[in-house]
């Protein structure tokens, strides 16, 4: 019954806000009022956003996503990633997140580290292909956003360094390594290592055209009963008066703030983001905390998630928020809440981290139930904060688990979407197309427009004008990006009367331009 009643807060909004567009079209032929800067201005309240960002996690760490095991062709490898972006582009999400650095190696030929095992099976193996340049490639073809997914600190998934190969960073500089609960992790409060961290990943950024760079929840481990961190010698030798919690936090800060400035330099518009822990304190521990009683990172992992926001360290943060709605120790609907809260009045972006690897497949008996996920998304609608969602993983959301891959085709997704306009990025929108003609043809309509002049924009919007009068706006008029082209067929077009068109020019940062608007009987 939850889902009735968040479809009853939605629909009352709406009956109160908005009574559709009902504004006459701009005269075919000539540039139309600018783009709305909010999603779905003017229209149903109710209806999926103009623009949110959908995206895929793409797991590399022991295979789980891809490649799917060590030890394929680069042919194989190839056809196997085709094949997810094809399936996430029909599900019409926009943007992936690929993990390219699991455990202190590369899926690029870095001259930082060796090559990742998860490619060969063996460390330091030659894939005989550049995977990192593929999946860029790959990737921008179908105007997928590719954002390049680093682990930090992880060096290992096993604890003896000596099983990693020879000219391995970590065995030049043991120093920099401690191990924990079987596993190697390079220790944050050692600056070199910081420092080589920051540099591999630097390395990707400069030499490949990534839109985003993406850390997830790993920083220092998460405790284990029993266990100890040992930088207790890095603690007496940097530590400074701190405590040891306020000190480790300080190390992932200046990490943090450090990746902030050298990707800014390097690419203004690649955006930064950090995908947390969902809880950040407990409102017992902190009043700024939520009403939550589950594990804080700030505290076990000494992530400060809300500080990162609101410094504008980072260009978006989606946090975990794997619990369903009213799950006792971390609720959803107290979590998006909060998140929402902490975003609120700075330029960072909010994606919300969805679980699809819970759903009818967990302990928690709420995720069986088939209108949880969809219930998370409609929840979302009420925070206008919340600028899209990224699933992990994306071999889980495209098994369809309980229809919800259909449910996303067919409602949520039932239109593609813009990636939201970063809000950090400089500069001013790109000019309209200079003309726009459209004519019917045996497969639809096609439409066909020329770039205007200046900087060549990085994809263009296609609309269908509707009944209501509403254009560019609705986010149900957007009928298809097109990357790398200036055509676009229409094939389902209405089979009588006057249709009107709409084409805009985006950038990288997604900043909209005016549409050019034509019409065709």
């Amino acid at each position: 019954m939850r889902t009735g009643r968040i479809i009853m807060t939605l629909l009352t909004a709406a009956a109160l806000t908005a009574t559709g567009c009902g504004q006459p079209a701009p005269p075919a032929d000539e540039p139309a009022p600018a783009a709305a800067a909010t999603a779905a201005d003017g229209c149903p309240l109710g209806e999926a956003p103009k623009r949110a960002l959908r995206g895929l996690w793409i797991a590399s760490v022991v295979n789980i996503n891809w490649p799917s095991a060590t030890g394929l062709s680069a042919a194989q490898q190839q056809a196997e990633l085709r094949s997810l972006l094809d399936r996430a582009v029909g599900l019409r999400f926009n943007a992936v997140f690929l993990q390219v650095r699991p455990t202190a190696d590369a899926f690029w030929p870095s001259p930082y580290e060796p090559w990742s095992q998860y490619l060969t099976g063996a460390q330091g193996g030659n894939p005989g292909y550049d995977p990192l340049a593929f999946a860029v490639a790959e990737a921008h073809a179908r105007n997928l956003e590719l954002h390049a997914w680093f682990n930090p600190f992880r060096v290992s998934m096993q604890p003896n360094v000596n099983q990693l190969v020879a000219t391995h960073p970590a065995r030049q500089h043991p120093n920099w390594v401690e191990t924990y609960d079987g596993r190697l992790y390079y220790n944050p409060g050692v600056p070199a290592a910081r420092e080589h961290s920051a540099d591999a990943i630097m390395d990707a950024v400069t030499r490949y055209d990534l839109d985003g760079v993406h850390f997830d929840d790993y920083f220092y481990p998460y405790p284990v009963a029993g266990q100890t961190f040992d930088d207790a010698a890095e603690f007496t030798a940097y530590g400074g008066g701190a405590t040891l919690g306020d000190w480790r936090r300080g190390n992932v800060d200046d990490f943090v703030q450090t990746m902030a400035a050298r990707i800014k330099q390097a690419k203004p518009h690649v955006r930064f983001g950090i995908s947390p822990f969902g809880i950040w304190r407990n409102q017992s521990t902190d009043p700024l905390g939520s009403a939550t009683s589950g594990l804080q990172s700030y505290d076990a992992i000494y992530a400060d998630t809300r500080k990162w926001v609101k410094q504008e360290w980072i260009d978006y943060v989606a946090p975990q928020l794997y619990w369903t709605i009213g799950f006792p120790a971390a609720p959803y609907d107290v979590l998006v809440p909060w998140w929402s809260q902490a975003v609120a009045g700075t330029r960072v972006q909010l994606y919300i981290g969805q679980a699809a690897y819970r759903i009818g497949a967990d302990a928690d008996p709420n995720w069986g139930d088939a209108a949880e996920m969809p219930d998370h998304l409609l929840l979302n609608r009420q925070h206008p904060e919340v600028a899209g969602d990224v699933y992990f993983s994306i071999d889980e959301l495209l098994a369809n688990p309980l229809g919800f891959a259909d449910r996303l085709r067919e409602d949520f997704h039932a239109h593609p979407a813009l990636v939201p306009v970063a809000p950090m990025a400089a500069g001013t929108a790109p000019a309209a197309p200079g003309s726009l003609t459209a004519a019917r043809v045996s497969g639809g309509v096609r439409l066909t427009w020329t770039a205007a002049g200046g900087t060549a924009p990085a994809y263009y919007a296609v609309y269908r004008a509707d009944g209501a009068g509403c254009g560019v706006e609705a986010g149900r008029n957007l009928l298809a990006t097109v990357r790398g082209g200036t055509t676009f067929t229409d094939a389902a077009p209405p089979p009588v009367g006057q249709v009107t068109y709409y084409v805009t020019a985006l950038d990288r940062t997604h900043r909209e331009s005016t549409p050019r608007g034509t019409t065709v009987r």
